[in-house]
Parts: C-alpha cells; structure tokens; sequence
C-alpha cells in the first residue's frame, strides 16, 4: 500500500479520483455530442435523439446492478473493483471512436439506415460507462472510513472529474466535437487504466451493519423490488415506453404517463412520510435508502431533460428556427459552440464547489441540509432559464447558477447514500441507487421526448425542469440528516 493511501492525503484522493474521471470524461463527450451530431451529421429527429439516449439508461438498470451485485463478491487481478473499472475503460474508448463513424459502420455492415447503429453504439458506450461508474464509486467507499473521510473521498471526486469535464467542454468549444472525441479516446483509456494499479483494495469487506446481519446476506428479487419501491412508477412507465417502441406503435395523449406520474407521486409520498422511528432495526437503513431514491429521482428527470433537449431550446430560442428547418452549416456549428460552452461553464463550476465549498459547509450545517440548498438553487436557476434564457450570454451566466446544483447531485448523494447502507453490500446498493438516475432519464428520454417534439414552443423543456427540481428540494429538506459515527 502506498504511503498516501495509508495516511488519506489529498493526493490520495486526487489519484481515487481517476477512474471516476475517465468515466465522468467519457459522459461529458457524450453529453456534448452526441445530440448534436445525431441531429446535424445524422440528420434524425428530436423523438429519435430521445430513442438514442434511452439506450443509455436501460444499460444501465442492468448494468450498474448486476455489476455492483457481481464486484461485491469477487476477487480477481488483486482487486474487486478494478477488472470491471478496466474493462469498461476499454469498451468505453472504442465506443467513443466508433461515435463519428456511425455512418462509415453503417455501411459496412450493409444497413440502409442508421438509427440501429447508433442505438447499439449509444448502449454499449453507456453500458460501458455503467460498468466502470458502479465500481468508481464503490472503491472509495471500500478504501475510506464512513463520515468526513467519505464525503472528502466523493467531494474530490467530482471536483477532479469535474475538473476533466470543463477540459472536454474547452475543446468543444475551441476546436469541435470532433477533436473532443478523439482526444477523449486515449484520455478515458489512460485515466480509467494505470491508476488502478496504484491503488490497494480491501480483500474482505466487513463493518458492523454486516456483523450483526451475517445471516441476511441474500436479497431476493422481490425483497430488491421492494427496496426501490419509490421507483416503481418510473419503472411501470420504462416498460411501457420500450415495449411501444419495440413494437412501433404511435399512442396520442398522454394518459398513461399521467398515470405513471400518479403512482410516483403515491409511493415517494408514502416513503417521504414514514417517520424513521415506525421502522425497526432491521429495516432502518432501507427505509433511508428509500428516501434518498425519492428524493434523487426527481432530480435527474429535470437535469436529463436539459442534457438532452438542451440543443433543441437554443435552435428554437437563440436561433428561432424550429424543428425540421433547414439551418445553415455555420449555424449548425455555432449551435453546437453555444452548447458546449453552456455545459463547459456548468462543469467549471461543478468542479470548483465541490472539495472546496460543499465539503467545508457539510461539516457545519450537514450533507443532506446542504444538497437539499444546492437543488432549491437548481430549480430557481431553470426558472431563471425559462424567463431570461434568449440570449447565449444570459444562458451561460445561468448555466454558472446551474453549476450549483450539478456539483452537489454529483457528490453529496453518494456520500449521503453509502452513510445508510451496508459498507459490505456496497455495490449493490450504488447499482441499486443508479437505478434513481436511470429510470427518471427514461422519463425524459421517451415522455418529455414526445412532449418536446409535439410542442413548437421549446420552452416546454424548462418548465419541466423546473418544477421536477422543486420538488425533489422539497423531498430532500424533508429527510433526516445520518449523524457520524
């Protein structure tokens, strides 16, 4: 073991934060191009975009759970972890040289169209991503001790991620897309590959929750169905979304997304509202499991909604041309310039707050008050988006509010999440836990999609934003704060 993994030093945690990096990096480039190669190079519309980046999402019910399930257990290469962190930084660049040749593969492969491939390329780049994401995460709750010392480890995370994530908006910003990706190719291979080799993993993972517990050590289908039991709306619309896809069939209205949307609400209320003392020992930690799933999933349909129609406000805002115009090339470039400068500024300050400011304002008023802060800011900043946002410089000092709530939704949870769970069954509980990012980006990928595409005013986009991100504020100040060990 390395003297700076024993001693817990700041460039300790520089280097954990790596591979989370080189993932974090990989997203960052799929967050800045692919909408916006699929709609200028590719030529497909904002439904199909949606369709693209469900693929994302659905890798990822699985993925992160079966992976988190699977590296629990292990033990190979000298880590638990570390082969699937390795494996999917691989998958992860080849996926990412096979973005802007969607067409070049296409062909090859003898098919008229392209939208299959892209879909196949999007899934495996993101089951990708989700492999290694899930034991990221999972290794610095393995190598830091519960309380300060994990909410360092997931603070400096974000800020050495979010660090990379502004480089990647840097250059799609003054290069292009297209230098980002081939950059991004040999830096997410090297980032998600040699720290590993640095860093000594635990081979037996055991604290006191498990100690006490030793008999319960499987988890039945059902008994994991019911521990994301706020979830369970969003999973009900999932299934219906994919199988009318699959199935090509065209439904008006919107009464089972009302429904969906009702059967949320029912559930994260009724989570939300069961006083922590009415649950024994037993099933304290899900019951605060649960609560952080309410509470997350709200979060990410608003944050998923602005990742990927982001695009289509400022054609219809900024530009003033709406879907299916024929934009000049120059535009189209300046389009995409715009956006990823919106997202550069985002990361930057994601990347500042972090380790620096959240981390400091955690240890006085705690994690939980904190992130509940960071998102009511988020909310007024959309609000802010939908009143103001006509103009690129007027969205980027925004995008700067935004940035608020984005480095605590990418820091915070998972320090809070890993505080209420098992330390032994840890990556279960993150695979479980992407399940509140996941099934919410099917919401926003397939309803607020086919919301978007029918609605000529793309304003549409942050009023859903907006209000998504109130109430999950309202469900985070609602949940008690876990005291240190």
């Amino acid at each position: 073991m390395l003297a700076i993994q024993k001693k817990l030093t700041n460039t300790f945690y520089a280097l954990l934060s790596l591979p989370a990096t080189a993932m974090g990096f990989a997203l960052s480039i799929q967050i800045s191009a692919l909408s916006w190669i699929l709609s200028t190079k590719y030529n497909l519309k904002i439904d199909e975009i949606g369709l693209v980046w469900a693929s994302g999402p659905i890798a990822g019910i699985l993925g992160q759970v079966i992976v988190g399930v699977i590296s629990d257990k292990v033990w190979m290469w000298n880590g638990r972890r570390r082969p699937f962190i390795l494996i999917g930084g691989l998958l992860s660049s080849l996926m990412l040289l096979a973005l802007p040749n969607i067409n070049v593969i296409s062909s090859a492969l003898g098919f008229s169209g392209i939208l299959g491939v892209a879909i196949a390329v999007a899934l495996t780049l993101d089951l990708s991503i989700n492999v290694s994401f899930n034991p990221t995460r999972s290794i610095i709750a393995d190598v830091t001790p519960e309380g300060v010392e994990r909410t360092k480890g997931y603070t400096w995370m974000q800020t050495v991620s979010g660090t990379f994530g502004v480089l990647a908006y840097v250059i799609g910003a003054v290069w292009n897309n297209y230098v980002l990706i081939y950059i991004g190719v040999g830096l997410v291979l090297i980032l998600s590959i040699v720290p590993t080799f640095f860093i000594e993993e635990p081979r037996e993972l055991e604290d006191g929750t498990q100690a006490e517990n030793k008999t319960e050590t499987k988890t039945s289908f059902v008994e994991l169905l019911k521990i994301i039991q706020p979830l369970w709306g969003f999973l009900l619309y999932g299934i219906y979304a994919i199988t009318i896809k699959l199935l090509n069939v065209e439904l008006t209205g919107y009464y089972i997304e009302i429904i969906c949307l009702v059967i949320s609400f029912g559930f994260v209320l009724k989570i939300i509202l069961t006083p922590d003392a009415s649950s024994g020992k037993k099933d304290h930690s899900h019951l605060a499991f649960k609560k952080v799933l309410a509470a997350h999933s709200f979060t990410w349909i608003g944050i998923q909604t602005m990742f990927v129609y982001m695009f289509a406000y400022v054609q219809y805002k900024v530009f003033g041309f709406g879907e299916g115009s024929s934009i000049p090339s120059d535009t189209q470039v300046e389009m995409g310039r715009i956006v990823s400068i919106s997202f550069l500024i985002l990361n930057a300050v994601g990347a500042l707050l972090p380790a620096f400011i959240l981390e400091p304002i955690t240890r006085k008023i705690g994690r939980v008050r904190t992130h509940a802060i960071c998102i009511a800011t988020m909310a007024v900043s959309y609000l802010l988006m939908l009143l103001f946002g006509f103009s690129s410089y007027v969205i980027y000092i925004i995008m700067a509010l935004l940035g608020i709530g984005w480095a605590s939704t990418i820091s915070l949870p998972f320090a809070i999440m890993t505080q209420k769970v098992e330390q032994s069954r840890i990556g279960l509980y993150m695979g479980l836990f992407n399940l509140s990012v996941v099934l919410p980006q099917l919401v926003a990928s397939f309803g607020v999609g086919k919301a978007v595409s029918n609605t000529p005013d793309k304003s549409l986009i942050f009023i859903i934003s907006t209000v998504t991100l109130a109430i999950s504020a309202v469900l985070w100040f609602l949940i008690k704060e876990e005291k240190d060990q």
